[in-house]
């Protein structure tokens, strides 16, 4: 499916490094939740703070407080109002960022909703928000003041009483993974296809490096939260659905696109469940899905894909993996030439070197001609990628993020899953 998310090694070099030890320090073991508003068309970007809200737990990453791994669409960074420190950053994709891309947005103002989770701090923070563009340059940017003394911080717990479960515990979530699955479309009677539906995810997931010989880094949850009707919406067919997070079909008009824009929604139905990511399978055999780099990933559970298309959109949701496949109906280039991609699986050959140079055999030619040979391990540089059959490259000739029948993630791509499951759990 789609991906929004870019990914690049970024350096937090002007910053004061903040260790392991010192999470203590400067937090709480609680979670600060931050609702946003991200509004614009094509040329403009705003953002508004909407509400704050705290939960006991901390289930994010406790190392590489204040390092970026990943670009993103966006950042948020967290820092200490008297000292200017910086105490945590995280970066982060939108299907705001997207649609901005789309026609639509050439003649219309829209709004999105965006949820983002910081450890709670001790003493008053300066928290900012950036959105850049495709080149790189910041294009929106706000910063607000957070003490958490701050009597409207309204504290939340499981209002909905949804049950939850752990399928897999591999140990304390501060030193792991912690992913939580959340039924979409599934009435109260069908828990229990809900959680084999789980299990099957999960094992594919995890039957694939490196998160096979990695799997004992991640805690996986389910959150048995009903939806009043089964399904999900089709708005093409006229089919609307009640659910517990209000998915659908048609974002942006595109019939397989299946997401939710009820990102506050998503994070209520998770309300005193431990997680950090997120996977939201659908009550639906029609073909679909969608991954968003740290925000979630949705995929059609009863459709024979939704296995391939779960480890695909875990590899943009988790990984920030871009799409290598190409089509060249794209209202707007998200990949410029002049640029080079923040996704570690795709080039543009501006700054080549900071991809997978170093993995290339001797003698390969750039761009690399397709030879139909050790089509998943041949390392090269492709063309062909990033919704573009020109001037965008991709590592082999077919990955488990371009088409659903590769078995493997090409080595590019596991070694950047790799990388990102160290970020979170090594302190580097």
């Amino acid at each position: 499916m789609r991906l929004l998310f870019f990914l690049f090694f970024f350096s937090a070099s002007c910053c004061q490094y903040i260790s392991a030890q010192d999470f203590d320090e400067w937090f709480l073991d609680k979670t600060l939740r931050l609702d946003y508003t991200f509004s614009g068309d094509n040329h403009s970007q705003y953002i508004y703070l909407d509400e704050m809200r705290s939960s006991d737990g901390w289930y994010g990453r406790r190392v590489n407080l204040d390092r970026l791994l990943l670009l993103g669409n966006g950042q948020i960074c967290v820092k200490d109002c008297k000292s200017g420190t910086v105490l945590y950053r995280c970066s982060f994709s939108t299907l705001f960022k997207e649609w901005q891309t789309m026609e639509e947005a050439s003649r219309v103002h829209k709004s999105f909703e965006n949820v983002f989770l910081v450890p709670f701090p001790k003493k008053p923070v300066d928290i900012t928000v950036t959105l850049t563009d495709t080149h790189n340059q910041v294009k929106g940017e706000m910063t607000h003041r957070v003490d958490p003394q701050d009597i409207l911080i309204r504290p939340v717990s499981n209002e909905g009483n949804f049950t939850w479960k752990y399928l897999q515990k591999s140990g304390d979530s501060k030193n792991k993974i912690d992913v939580a699955f959340i039924a979409e479309g599934y009435q109260a009677t069908e828990m229990n296809i809900f959680e084999n539906d789980c299990r099957d995810a999960i094992d594919a997931m995890i039957s694939h490096e490196p998160f096979k010989t990695m799997s004992d880094r991640f805690n996986f949850v389910a959150v048995m939260v009903p939806s009043k009707d089964a399904g999900v919406s089709v708005p093409h067919d006229n089919i609307w659905k009640n659910t517990a997070v209000g998915s659908s079909f048609d974002t942006f008009y595109s019939n397989r696109y299946l997401t939710t824009l009820h990102l506050k929604r998503v994070h209520d139905v998770l309300a005193g469940v431990p997680y950090e990511h997120i996977v939201i399978l659908a009550n639906t055999d029609t073909y679909g899905g969608g991954g968003i780099y740290n925000s979630y990933l949705m995929s059609a559970a009863h459709n024979e894909q939704n296995l391939p298309v779960v480890v695909h959109e875990f590899g943009h949701s988790f990984a920030g993996l871009a799409d290598e496949y190409y089509y060249d109906d794209e209202y707007e280039p998200l990949y410029p030439a002049d640029t080079e991609p923040w996704e570690p699986n795709i080039t543009t050959l501006v700054d080549f070197k900071s991809k997978w140079a170093d993995m290339l055999g001797d003698n390969v030619k750039i761009p690399t001609i397709p030879s139909g040979k050790n089509i998943y391990t041949e390392v090269g540089v492709y063309e062909g990628g990033g919704y573009q059959s020109k001037g965008v490259y991709r590592p082999v000739q077919e990955c488990r993020m371009k088409v659903n029948q590769a078995p493997v993630f090409c080595p590019v791509c596991e070694r950047a899953i790799r990388r990102m499951i160290d970020y979170y759990t090594k302190q580097e």
